[in-house]
């Protein structure tokens, strides 16, 4: 599928249960304009060889990484994903014992043949952002913020026994329900399954 655009890009953060480390979504909170996403996924790769020829292939997901430039991050949501704090005064104060809460990640990409691509990645954990400033010359140059973030797996089996990492579905193709698409971004998508 050739996609075209990115947009609507929210984070919903995440309060684990402390004996099972289950995640709970809070609400999902818009977080900047999206200019890239950058998306890249690790497999755990295995062949079986039996009679000479490859037998048994696993491709299973590890982790992967989300690389995401935005227009600007608000100081809450860098405090909200690095868990840097912010002070009585507002400012942003970051220290090397931050440890960065997991959230959830959403947003949308067009698709080039229609409809709109909407996605939640469950579990990112976020690194402090990076910054590349320059000095004004003759033409304006932009310095826009990048933030690396960690995919993981969720820690919540689903009832199959299997731990999702990402939720994907296209608009308007047949069998889609029509109200998972309205309420992508009110909540995280969370899968129904049929009996």
């Amino acid at each position: 599928m050739a996609q075209i655009g990115l947009s609507d890009l929210y984070y919903a953060p995440i309060t684990e249960a402390a004996s099972t480390g289950v995640e709970t979504y809070g609400t999902p909170v818009k977080l900047a304009k999206a200019i890239s996403a950058n998306i890249q996924v690790n497999t755990d790769d295995a062949t079986l060889y039996a009679d000479d020829g490859a037998d048994v292939i696993i491709k299973e997901f590890v982790d992967g990484t989300i690389t995401l430039n935005v227009n600007d991050l608000a100081v809450a949501d860098v405090a909200a994903l690095t868990g840097a704090i912010v002070d009585s005064k507002g400012v942003l104060v970051s220290a090397a014992e931050d440890t960065p809460k997991p959230v959830a990640i959403g947003f949308k990409s067009r698709s080039a043949s229609g409809g709109d691509r909407y996605f939640w990645l469950y579990r990112v954990v976020f690194a402090v952002p990076n910054e590349e400033l320059n000095t004004k010359g003759q033409t304006v140059q932009f310095a826009t913020p990048t933030i690396v973030g960690t995919i993981s797996r969720r820690n919540k089996a689903e009832t199959s026994g299997k731990h999702l990492w990402k939720a994907d579905v296209k608009a308007g193709v047949t069998g889609v329900d029509a109200t998972v698409i309205t309420g992508w971004f009110s909540a995280v998508y969370e899968p129904t399954y049929s009996a």
